[in-house]
């Protein structure tokens, strides 16, 4: 039997919407756990499903200057959609020029590392301002390769978000509030029988252009 303490009422929000509340927790923690706020500028590496989340947290948290950083086009389609005010593509711009560029030489207050690579972690430091904070919400598969005179001489802090802790009712306030559109999350619903080929298959070999795929018993 499942503790209290992981039981959330979800009130007039659909079982649909209810599945989407875990990636927006972690979503919503990582955001809270970065102290972002109204006026400041964040930048967001990788629009996967939990880049695409953050932007949405981070907009409801009220931060209107998000910027992403993703290389996918499919993916940067979607992370307008999710509130980013700029999406940057890597291979065409040098991104710590553009994110110095947009704060006048100063850098984003903010910076979340959502993709688990080792370019990717070291631009989201170097777009850091001195004294900022760069967050890492990515499960790595491998040892992270750091270049720690970035993290000296600019006095950066990284920080690691594990998850959701005790973020669910908040998360479930915002989502009934309409401060986040859950919807534009769901690209896809499918029975049980179809699992297999337009679940696990659909989300191997079309990743760039899904989020989340929701399956029903029928």
């Amino acid at each position: 039997m499942a503790e209290r303490r992981w039981i959330h009422p979800l009130g007039d929000l659909g079982t649909d919407v209810g599945a989407l509340i875990e990636p927006l927790a972690v979503a919503y923690h990582a955001v809270r756990l970065s102290g972002a706020r109204p006026g400041q500028f964040a930048v967001v590496f990788g629009a996967g499903p939990i880049g695409l989340v953050t932007t949405a947290a981070l907009t409801a948290a009220g931060v209107e200057q998000v910027v992403v950083v993703e290389p996918a086009e499919a993916r940067r389609q979607k992370a307008a959609g999710a509130g980013a005010a700029t999406v940057l593509d890597p291979r065409s711009v040098d991104v710590v020029e553009a994110v110095d560029e947009r704060t006048e030489g100063r850098g984003a207050d903010v910076t979340f590392e959502c993709a688990g690579v080792d370019q990717v972690l070291a631009t989201a430091i170097r777009s850091t301002r001195a004294g900022g904070t760069c967050v890492n919400v990515a499960i790595w598969g491998h040892a992270a390769q750091v270049a720690m005179n970035d993290l000296v001489f600019r006095e950066v802090s990284v920080l690691g978000s594990l998850a959701y802790a005790h973020d669910h009712p908040a998360t479930i306030e915002m989502v009934a509030s309409g401060r986040i559109d859950p919807f534009q999350f769901i690209t896809g619903r499918i029975g049980l029988d179809d699992i297999v080929e337009q679940g696990f298959r659909e989300l191997i070999d079309n990743k760039e252009e899904n989020v989340k795929i929701l399956v029903q018993p029928r």
